[in-house]
């Protein structure tokens, strides 16, 4: 027999039951029963309704007898019929098919459910009665039970019902007439002092005698009396407040806030706000004119004596809710929609609109005015079309159309989420506003204007919500206008306009055709990380990186992504297929710029991108063109334009092949020809734009010039000549006449106030050129020394000296320091927007601010100056004496010194100037090179020439190796440059070093035992310690060459113009220790430190001794130099000394210059500063490197002294107690070998006992070393005294501490007590405390003092006392 289903069913049990109703046959409970529809002419005769049963049985449509197949119609007319329906093609729809259709998932209903807040709304119960079911209403009833008008004009029967139940029991009709139609009768009449109560009073006259509770609700209370009961409660409270004076009021306030929770009183106070805003709106709103006159002067009272009653607890709290109240305050009290307030009057004629509905006019009501915030917390940033940010309380009026969002709508602007949402609508007008002001805020937050007022990186926010996919979307739109403002938007992110122009005032510079790739350094890193890697690991980070989401490639690296996301191919469809107008055309030429100086490889796939470059050349770059016939023209097509030609220099600057393609493939040469052969007024272009593309002009010939191509432009031959390239010096001696004319009147136009700014920008260019005329001069067969020489003195007393003492020269001079990028910071002024992903130079605002690219920057100046000196003092020696006075003057010298002292931070943004600045230092040290020698005036500031040149050799960036290389074959280990060797230096510091001693009334450690004598033969080895490190150099021999060809312009020999990754500088700070770190990599790590002196390498003992040499040089007069490299660097590079040979340190030279760098690193002044729990540069951490020179020290120390102090160093009390646990624990056996005296030490011991060691396993390790013997007097002093000391102030100590630390101090106490060695025994009793100059090393109590006597009797009386109870 079948059962119905239970309600613990499962799926599976409700599957089989279903199963066997299907196969028993049974009849159904419901049938699907299809009438026949006449209006298709169908009958029920035809024995097609069984059928149509047993269908529906299958179907498993459940169906209810009876029941019409359409709803019932709600007017009582009958359904109209159409008299061609019949006669159309019909199907019938399965219904489960139906279902299926309309009903596609959960989701479609369920996506935007939003719960209604009804927590305010007051509920009535309707009344109970003794019937089982409700009186059934008839219409001849309820005319009766309550007035039309009370009901508010023509209302339903349920309406007016419950209208007149309302009124029955004494409340406000649900639906009632508007409040000036009511008498003040009828209005008393139906708002009582409970009905207000519920509704927070939100009419004054609603109780004309009593007011009501704004706290006590009466929630709580039921039956019919509760509302006395609130009102007795009520006036029961203001009885009692009139009875109290104004201080009792503000005592009993302070008890209660002090006993209720602060939730509790801010929401008492929030309720009261509440209720004080209900109450005071009505009285604001607008009304009819009898409302007006109907209001009771009661209430007007009424509300002063309440205010006056809370005036104390106002003034008590008027500063915690200020916040508050001025938001109060700043509500807008909105009036309610009014027929009369309608901009539309509505007529009769209108169906169904004679009812008024204000909730549906909202809309229309005008927007209140912003709120006046009184937090501090952050607010949503909101911007206006020009990408201004609007403050929050400015009020702006709607008719410009910054009021078209939901948030917060009385704000003007738009919020980015919104710019987001429109960018993608549907309305064209709309997606281009978006990306429009998206564009505009780009802009300005590339040029820092909100860096002041908003928190956090507008750029980041952008980027990481999806702007780049954003703006490559709206590529892609059919639209002209949404592509173009697109490639606006796009080119806000990627260029900045002012980084251009900067990069343009340099060009002219000294290797100014040069420039870092924009590389974020992100990618940086990961090519450092692919340097060790070998070529299966390589190919493997490659097949990574190319299955790299666009989303990954563009977070670390925004340009290419761009690349990845296909935007070469879009933006050439744009140029050939759209053509735009001319704003968007200069827009993607300008990204294409950007795009190109990324890194060469970007550049070449520009270059490679299918028909982009042939339609810049053929739309952009014509051969030929018309003049424009109106000033406006609408197109810039068939036109030269400046940013193509620019592209093509940029494009050609990533390197010597890109060049060669764009004059031999895409006919560059022709329209060079073309250009340069032509003045720009005979261009048939605009004036300013004829003069900008024949300036781009003349730097692109530059830069294939120098790369020796392009040169038959100058030469004006049409045959082809092979390279080496056809100019020949008979070529370029004619010039030189010309531009010495035009260099003399540049110098006497610099009189001229109108003319002093070209002439300065001009006389560098002219200078750098003389520079390189000379330099080939040289080299030529031609070249005639006398005349030469004549030549040059005349160039000298003619033009070089009247430029340097020319008063507008030398107040140019005056701003080196402040112009200088070394000397001077990051710019705390205006800072741009940069992100990691998108780097940048940062020159917003350049112009405003001192620096190396404003007119009154003397670096270009001085850098073709002395650049110019470098050479000509090279062929005239006797030319350098003239030109004294440049490097001994006071901006000079100061430059110098404050330079000498500078420590400038290295950052993408600050690179390409300071390269600029190491030119100009290195020129100022070549020319001090020559004059220290013979001028005794320079001689005096070469210590500081020598400081300044060993702080730029840390500076040097890639591309400057050349710089770095003559540096070190020149100045850093010239005797000239180093006078204390030949002046007494050495003598001085030995009498120095005793005086320290004798003040100390210490005996002489090894290290002062021949420091003078060190110092001295240091000095005399200076060849031999530069040609040292030259060798340990040579690694960098490949990119010196590179450096070398650019800075001498051997053309036919550079590559590219873009200079290496911006990794870092060309040497590392501790360049000094490099043939140690050396050695150490080359045995140290692959033998373990165990190869004795004679395996090692050829001339590692004496490189090893050149480096020391040099390391105690510097410490000791060039101190400065060095304070880049931490201390604790310091001494994990020279640990290296122990690690690296077996024997190594026990060389003499080595370990006397070893005692003397540690004695320079553990004098008192640089002990405090040593600290090693910060783990050293290159290293994890130090107590690595410390286990390895533990277990060095046990395998191959043989008790050195030296050693020993150098293992000591890390176990001062300050430091981690790892490594003093490695040493008492993991290395216990090596303290019998550890015999390093107290003497020898030259660290104070009160380092190594103070303050007392608190880590309760190292102490019962001291304690155990010092029971079993393993650690003694005569084996190790120092430790043995250290532990003393720590056991004995660990025993008697009288600090509350843990059950375990106390239980351990009296087991020592009475292990102590009770030991055999009386000697050791004493020793941990009546240690006293460390003396250094004594024969123990410490002093000791003749006997106990009586406070740690009867600590040690309460200690032994315990354990007595517990011996008796165990007994």
């Amino acid at each position: 027999m079948l059962q119905r289903p239970k309600p613990t069913d499962s799926e599976a049990d409700l599957l089989r039951e279903q199963e066997q109703f299907l196969t028993s046959g049974a009849t159904s409970a419901a049938n699907v029963v299809r009438r026949p529809d006449k209006r298709r002419g169908e009958t029920g005769g035809d024995g097609r309704e069984h059928n149509r049963e047993n269908e529906g049985r299958k179907r498993d449509v459940v169906t209810i007898e009876d029941l019409p197949d359409q709803l019932p119609s709600l007017t009582p007319a009958p359904p109209k019929k159409s008299r061609f329906k019949a006669n159309r093609v019909t199907f019938d729809d399965d219904a489960e098919e139906r279902l299926d259709k309309h009903d596609t998932h959960i989701s479609a209903v369920l996506s935007r459910i939003v719960e209604r807040d009804t927590s305010s709304t007051p509920v009535s119960l309707p009344t109970f009665t003794g019937m089982a079911f409700p009186k059934v209403l008839h219409r001849s009833e309820t005319s009766s039970q309550v007035p039309l008008s009370s009901a508010g004009g023509k209302k339903s029967i349920f309406a007016r019902h419950i209208a007149a139940q309302r009124l029955k029991e004494g409340k406000t009709p649900l639906y009632c007439a508007p409040e000036a139609a009511q008498t003040p009768e009828l209005r008393e009449k139906n708002l009582s002092p409970d009905a207000s109560m519920d509704t927070d009073q939100r009419d004054a006259a609603a109780s004309p005698t009593v007011s009501g509770s704004r706290l006590v609700s009466g929630q709580g209370l039921g039956g019919p009396y509760s509302s006395g009961e609130i009102m007795r409660i009520h006036v029961e409270n203001q009885a009692k407040l009139e009875a109290m004076s104004q201080s009792e009021i503000i005592e009993e306030q302070r008890k209660l806030l002090t006993q209720l929770d602060p939730r509790l009183v801010d929401f008492v106070r929030s309720r009261k706000a509440k209720s004080v805003l209900s109450s005071a709106s009505p009285s604001k709103q607008p009304k009819a004119k009898s409302s007006k006159e109907n209001v009771p002067s009661e209430s007007v009272r009424r509300e002063s004596d309440s205010s006056s009653t809370t005036e104390p607890f106002q003034k008590l709290h008027e500063e915690e809710i200020e916040a508050e109240r001025e938001e109060e305050e700043e509500l807008p009290l909105l009036s309610a929609v009014t027929e009369e307030g309608l901009p539309v009057k509505r007529q009769k004629e209108w169906v169904h609109m004679d009812k008024l509905e204000p909730e549906k006019l909202e809309w229309m009501r005008d927007l209140p005015a912003p709120k006046k915030k009184g937090t501090k917390k952050a607010m949503q940033a909101r911007f206006d079309f020009a990408g201004g940010l609007i403050p929050p309380t400015e009020d702006l009026p709607t008719h410009l159309g910054l009021h078209h969002h939901g948030e917060e709508p009385e704000r003007a602007g738009y919020s980015l989420q919104e710019l987001f949402l429109l960018s993608r609508s549907q309305v064209i007008q709309q997606r281009t506003l978006a990306l429009s002001t998206l564009a505009n805020i780009l802009s300005k937050a590339r040029a820092g204007e909100y860096q002041s007022v908003l928190t956090g990186s507008v750029m980041s926010t952008l980027l990481d919500a999806g702007l780049l996919f954003l703006l490559r979307f709206a590529l892609d739109d059919s639209v002209e206008g949404v592509m173009s403002t697109a490639v606006h938007a796009l080119k806000a992110l990627l260029v900045c306009a002012e980084d251009e122009e900067c990069l343009d005032c340099t060009f002219s510079w000294f290797h100014g055709i040069a420039s870092f790739p924009l590389l974020p350094s992100a990618q940086e890193e990961e090519g450092d990380e692919d340097e060790g890697q070998d070529e299966t690991m390589k190919e493997a980070a490659k097949e990574k990186e190319a299955r790299k989401s666009d989303h990954d490639v563009a977070r670390q690296d925004t340009v290419k992504g761009l690349l990845q996301m296909k935007l070469l191919p879009r933006l050439r469809y744009i140029l050939e297929v759209v053509q735009p107008a001319p704003g968007a055309v200069h827009d993607i030429l300008e990204v294409l710029i950007r795009i190109s100086r990324h890194s060469s490889s970007s550049a070449t796939q520009v270059l490679d991108c299918p028909r982009l470059m042939e339609t810049v050349m053929s739309n952009f770059l014509p051969n030929s063109w018309t003049a424009a016939s109106s000033p406006l023209t609408q197109s810039v097509y068939g036109v030269p334009l400046a940013s193509a030609m620019k592209l093509l220099r940029v494009v050609a600057t990533s390197g010597r092949h890109a060049c060669a393609r764009l004059l031999n493939s895409l006919g560059v040469s022709e329209r060079l020809s073309c250009l340069l052969s032509a003045e720009p007024s005979e261009l048939l272009l605009e004036p300013t734009e004829a003069l900008r593309i024949t300036t781009e002009a003349y730097r692109l010939w530059a830069v294939a010039a120098g790369y020796g191509q392009a040169c038959k432009l100058y030469i004006s031959q049409g045959e082809e000549c092979p390279p080496p390239p056809p100019v020949s010096w008979g070529h370029v001696t004619g010039l030189q006449a010309l531009l010495l004319g035009h260099l003399k009147g540049l110098v006497k136009s610099l009189d001229n106030p109108v003319q002093k700014d070209h002439s300065l920008v001009l006389i560098p260019a002219y200078l750098i050129y003389l520079e390189a005329y000379y330099y080939q001069l040289s080299k030529q067969s031609c070249f005639k020394p006398v005349d030469t020489l004549q030549e040059l003195e005349q160039l000298t007393s003619d033009i070089l000296l009247p430029i340097i003492s020319h008063s507008v020269v030398q107040s140019l001079i005056k701003n080196l320091k402040s112009s200088s990028v070394v000397c001077n910071g990051p710019s705390s002024q205006l800072r741009p927007d940069t992100i990691p992903s998108l780097p940048g130079l940062a020159c917003a605002g350049w112009r405003a601010h001192l620096g190396l690219v404003v007119s009154s920057s003397p670096f270009p100046l001085l850098t073709g100056l002395g650049l110019l000196l470098e050479t000509i003092t090279g062929i005239h020696k006797g030319l350098s004496c003239k030109v004294t006075g440049l490097l001994l003057s006071e901006p000079v010298i100061g430059y110098l010194r404050s330079c000498s002292q500078a420590t400038p931070t290295l950052s993408q943004t600050r690179a390409w100037l300071l390269r600029h600045e190491h030119h100009l230092l290195y020129l100022l040290l070549q020319l001090a090179h020559k004059l220290v020698p013979i001028e005794p005036e320079v001689a005096k500031h070469a210590s500081l020439y020598h400081q300044v040149a060993l702080v730029l050799l840390t500076w040097l960036l890639p591309g400057s190796e050349y710089l770095a290389h003559e540096m070190l074959s020149t100045i850093i280990f010239s005797k000239d440059f180093i006078p204390e060797g030949h002046s007494g230096g050495p003598e001085a510091v030995e009498l120095g070093e005793l005086k320290l001693h004798e003040e100390i009334q210490h005996h002489p450690s090894p290290s002062l035992q021949a420091v003078g004598t060190l110092l001295r033969e240091a000095c005399v080895q200076l060849p031999s310690i530069r040609g040292c490190f030259l060798t340990h150099l040579a690694y960098l021999e490949s990119s010196v060459l590179v450096s070398r060809d650019a800075l001498l312009c051997c053309n036919p020999w550079i590559n590219s113009h873009l200079l290496p990754e911006l990794t870092g500088p060309t040497l590392p700070s501790d360049w000094p220790f490099l043939p140690l770190v050396s050695l150490y990599e080359r045995t140290g790590v692959s033998d373990g430190g165990g190869l004795a002196v004679e395996q090692l390498p050829p001339g590692a003992l004496q490189a090893v001794t050149h480096c020391l040499q040099w390391l105690l040089l510097l410490e000791i007069w060039r101190e400065e130099a060095l304070r880049v490299i931490p201390p604790v660097a310091k001494l994990a590079r020279l640990s290296c000394v122990f690690l690296c040979s077996s024997d190594l340190f026990l060389e003499k030279p080595v370990q006397k210059l070893t005692w003397g760098l540690f004695r320079l690193l553990t004098r008192r002044s640089r002990l405090d500063s040593l600290d090693l729990n910060v783990p050293p540069p290159g290293l994890a951490s130090f107590q690595d490197l410390y286990s390895a020179l533990l277990a060095q020290y046990e395998a191959v120390s043989f008790g050195d002294r030296l050693f020993g102090c150098w293992v000591l160093l890390p176990l001062q009390r300050r430091y981690s107690a790892t490594m003093r646990l490695a040493v008492f624990g993991e290395h216990e056996s090596m303290l019998r070998s550890l015999g390093v005296t107290l003497e020898q030490l030259c660290i104070p011991i009160e380092r190594f006992t103070s303050p007392p060691e608190d880590s309760l396993p190292l102490l019962r390790l001291y304690f155990r070393s010092l029971v079993t013997g393993a650690l003694k007097l005569c084996w190790c002093p120092v430790l043995y005294v250290v532990a003393l000391s720590h056991v004995n102030s660990f025993i008697f100590s009288q600090d509350a501490a843990a059950q375990e630390v106390e239980a351990a101090r009296h087991s020592m106490l009475r292990k102590i007590y009770y030991l055999t060695d009386e000697v050791l025994r004493n020793h941990l009793l009546l240690f006293r405390l460390p003396h250094q100059n004594s024969a123990t090393g410490f002093e000791m109590y003749e006997q106990l003092p009586p406070i740690r006597a009867k600590r040690l009797e309460s200690v032994l009386g315990l354990r007595d006392s517990s011996d008796d109870k165990g007994d």
